[in-house]
């Protein structure tokens, strides 16, 4: 009698990748149909990247943002690009605040301004900078913190005017990151000591991926309270300020992206 357990047939394609899938939203293991992709896997890209461009040219709902917060505690400013065109083909006035913003600017011996500027997904700032803002104030116990800046057409380096403005030490952009095709409401922060026009972008510290399938709210707080502390006790950010969080002050562990520099 033959004994020999029967080979198992090879797993089909889907089945095989389906496991991996679980691990990352990259597309990986497209599978085909004859010589061309399936028609739902090029729906989905087609989809992805239609969320991707609306994430680029949606606007910051301002009302919405504020009746998260209580009365007088958001300053709305812009930069110096008049629209959205603009903004993407001229960088360097993303950079600047318009002539008019600074007299919305209350000046005062702040700690810390927070800014939430659109950057390239006002989606992503849209849905977690308010929230960040909250969990910041609560993990800053003793800090003068500014009235949180919401900032249109904003490019990273517009939260350094601002802090020059209002006179804070330190200025955290809470700002949207360049849309993929897998995340497209993907918020980065930027924190930076002793901004000034013109900083060089080694002088911050950056974290990035925070979205619902990246660094959540919470974790993403946790580290950036510790990196503030740091830069406080050190007077410095960037470079020579390296992500050392004990695990005990993390709380809310998890995996991030933290990095030096910005764009």
């Amino acid at each position: 009698m033959d004994t020999k357990k029967p080979t198992p047939s090879p797993m089909p394609p889907d089945d095989a990748w389906s496991e991996l899938r679980h691990l990352t939203r990259a597309r990986i293991g497209i599978g085909r149909s004859g010589t061309a992709q399936r028609t739902r896997d090029v729906l989905a890209f087609q989809g992805a990247h239609a969320l991707a461009r609306d994430a680029v040219h949606t606007a910051l709902d301002i009302a919405a943002m504020r009746a998260q917060l209580p009365a007088g505690e958001a300053v709305v400013v812009t930069s110096r690009a008049p629209d959205r065109p603009t903004y993407l083909r001229r960088p360097d006035l993303g950079r600047r605040l318009d002539e008019g913003s600074n007299t919305h600017l209350r000046r005062g011996a702040w700690d810390v301004v927070f800014v939430a500027g659109d950057g390239l997904s006002a989606v992503a700032v849209q849905n977690g900078a308010v929230p960040l803002f909250h969990a910041m104030r609560d993990r800053l116990a003793g800090w003068a913190v500014a009235p949180l800046v919401i900032a249109t057409q904003a490019r990273v380096a517009l939260g350094d005017e601002i802090a020059v403005a209002t006179g804070a030490r330190m200025v955290v952009m809470m700002i949207g990151e360049r849309p993929g095709l897998s995340v497209a409401d993907s918020m980065g922060v930027y924190l930076t000591y002793a901004p000034y026009v013109g900083c060089p972008d080694s002088a911050r510290n950056c974290l990035s991926n925070i979205h619902p399938h990246g660094l959540s709210i919470p974790q993403a707080a946790d580290r950036l309270a510790w990196l503030m502390h740091e830069a406080r006790r050190l007077s410095l950010t960037g470079v020579g300020l390296k992500d050392a969080a004990p695990q005990a002050h993390l709380h809310h562990s998890g995996t991030s992206s933290i990095e030096k520099g910005s764009r």
